[in-house]
């Protein structure tokens, strides 16, 4: 058992690492590291106030969205709720 808990430990210790940002990569290979910064847009979600009842199409709900001044939207939880997107600032 500790052998296969070692080994478990080890592969996600290999493959964990290849989440590393790119800017220590370049460092690591004689760079500067000074790459274009760039940033990630955040997304806002707001559950819609006029879809009214089970959602089972991402493609009505972000129609709907569209019409409450989002930029799209989504069903989402257990319940199946529409979430409307857009970016935040």
């Amino acid at each position: 058992m500790k052998f296969f808990s070692a080994a478990i430990f080890l592969l996600l210790l290999i493959f964990g690492t290849g989440m590393a940002p790119m800017v220590s990569e370049a460092r690591a290979f004689g760079g500067t590291g000074m790459g274009p910064i760039v940033a990630e847009a955040r997304v806002c979600e707001s559950q819609s106030h006029n879809f009214k009842g089970v959602c089972f199409s991402d493609t009505n709900c972000g129609s709907i969205c569209k019409t409450e001044g989002f930029d799209g939207g989504h069903c989402r939880g257990f319940r199946r709720r529409c979430f409307c997107t857009k970016h935040c600032v």
